[in-house]
């Protein structure tokens, strides 16, 4: 790791509209959460003013000890892997899926680690590659903070614990480390996503997936920073590919990128220091006049993101900014069900955001249909709830739907605010005249409307019967629940594995 550049302070003019006391662009109810869990801690601590944020990091991740961690916080990881093992087993049988197992079997890479729904091994980083794009193939997995920002995370973190025997303890910090460095530089640069157009799995799964496996992988402190550094310039994906193969292939993408910065770090492979801040370095070329702070940085280790500001999971396979009009769709779904052929037109209201990442023409793929308003909204007032069987080719020739579709329209309310929650407001007009309305602030699996317990086991089961039978499904639940006080994975990676 070379440090012989001026850029390798921070350099607060790179920070364009940072504040030193609010993160800009973050909704005021997160900001609200803000407040340190342990005081006490001194993990993390350094001065993000005096030392480049890869070294900030470094100190962080290399000096985390999972004993210090509050109950919560354990807790929060251990939902994520359920939820994460559970759509990838069923995002397993997906064709994106069958398409990059076919190209990691062409391969022939040397048989280390195990791909998640399948019979295949292989390498640590084409594992994580296949697990990444499983996880995110159904758009099934959870939110956090921007977008599914951690969906690489535990695609990774699979395969290197598999082939380095690390115990389910240091899978689970492995994670916690993950997604608190994902969760400050997504705060960091909170409009990278809603307004730049970048999406966050890519560009920030990538730095994460990278921080869990040089966690997992034992990196000393001294080479942390070359593997986030390399992690920021693998960092990439555009949101022009929402609703298309491409977008799960950012997670599978990040995930095996992630595997392999910290790979080659360990190697020596080295990387500038001063990648976030320095000129032309992450922030500035993903931050461009986006209003970047580097506040989040200094409450790193004493604070735990994946409880002060938390994640949403998904109650719909689909594109999460659309949760809330199929919720208000199923709200007004009962005392439409007898007028559905009277319906003139479905005005669907969004905020600004949403309403960019939204569709309004009839999808041709099962793709885009996890992201058009057309689709989702007519499919949820006839059938109800738009769960796994929504999503095939043969659901997509429903003419009862193409019908409806017709008069779907969406556009953005400005009233609507911006944020986490993503509101919605439904306008149905009938051919009489009466109109039905519904709006929805939050959705179900939000941090306002949380799952139960039996209802992420509800939603992994359903999952996982896509791809195992039954017994095997509770044998990796139950597995799963004991996170992180089971002594080894080895009982559990031919369960993940097609027999």
């Amino acid at each position: 790791m070379k440090n012989n550049d001026a850029t390798n302070a921070v350099d607060r003019r790179l920070f364009l509209g940072a504040s030193a006391s609010a993160l800009l662009g973050l909704p005021t109810a997160a900001i609200a959460q803000q407040a340190p869990m342990d005081e006490s801690s001194t993990v993390g601590q350094a001065d993000a003013a005096a030392k480049p944020l890869t070294q900030v990091l470094a100190e962080f991740i290399a000096g985390f000890d999972l004993k210090t961690v509050p109950p919560p916080v354990i807790a929060s990881a251990r939902v994520a892997f359920i939820d994460t093992l559970g759509v990838a087993l069923a995002g397993s049988r997906e064709e994106v899926s069958d398409l990059i197992c076919a190209m990691v079997k062409e391969e022939g890479s040397a048989p280390a680690a195990s791909i998640v729904g399948q019979s295949l091994r292989a390498s640590p980083q084409l594992a994580a590659l296949a697990n990444g794009v499983a996880a995110h193939a159904m758009d099934y997995d959870f939110t956090y903070i921007s977008g599914q920002s951690i969906a690489p995370v535990i695609p990774a973190i699979l395969p290197v614990a598999e082939s380095t025997g690390a115990t389910p303890a240091e899978c689970v910090a492995a994670f916690i480390v993950g997604a608190e460095v994902a969760g400050r530089i997504v705060r960091a640069n909170f409009k990278a996503s809603a307004v730049g157009g970048w999406h966050t799995t890519g560009i920030v799964g990538a730095v994460a997936a990278a921080a869990s496996c040089a966690r997992l992988l034992k990196l000393p402190a001294d080479k942390i920073p070359d593997a986030i550094g390399i992690a920021t310039s693998m960092a990439s994906g555009i949101a022009v590919n929402y609703g298309t193969m491409t977008k799960p292939l950012h997670s599978g993408h990040a995930a095996r990128d992630g595997v392999m910065a910290a790979l080659l770090a360990a190697r020596g492979f080295t990387a500038h220091v001063a990648a976030f801040e320095g000129t032309a370095g992450y922030f500035e070329t993903f931050g461009r006049d986006l209003g970047v702070t580097v506040e989040p940085f200094k409450d790193l280790g004493r604070r735990y993101d994946l409880v002060s500001t938390g994640y949403s999971l998904k109650a719909y396979p689909s594109g999460g900014r659309g949760h809330t009009a199929i919720e208000a769709a199923l709200e007004l779904r009962d005392a439409l069900q007898p007028r559905l052929s009277e319906i003139v037109s479905i005005e669907c209201f969004l905020n600004r955001p949403s309403a960019n990442r939204i569709g309004t023409t009839y999808p041709d793929t099962v793709e885009a249909a996890k992201f058009s308003a057309a689709y989702l909204i007519p499919y949820a007032l006839i059938h109800g709830a738009p769960r796994i069987p929504a999503f095939t080719e043969h659901a997509l020739h429903d003419e009862r739907v193409k019908a409806l579709a017709k008069t779907v329209s969406a556009s953005a309310d400005p009233a609507l605010p911006e944020g986490t929650d993503n509101p919605a407001r439904l306008k149905i007009t009938l051919k009489d005249g009466k109109v039905f309305e519904a709006r929805r602030d939050y959705a179900t699996g939000s941090r306002r409307a949380p799952m139960s317990q039996a209802q992420i086991e509800e939603k992994f089961l359903d999952c996982a019967a896509q791809a195992v039978k039954e017994d095997v499904a509770r044998k990796i639940l139950a597995a799963l629940n004991a996170l992180p006080d089971r002594p080894s994975f080895d009982d559990v990676w031919p369960l993940l594995r097609r027999s």
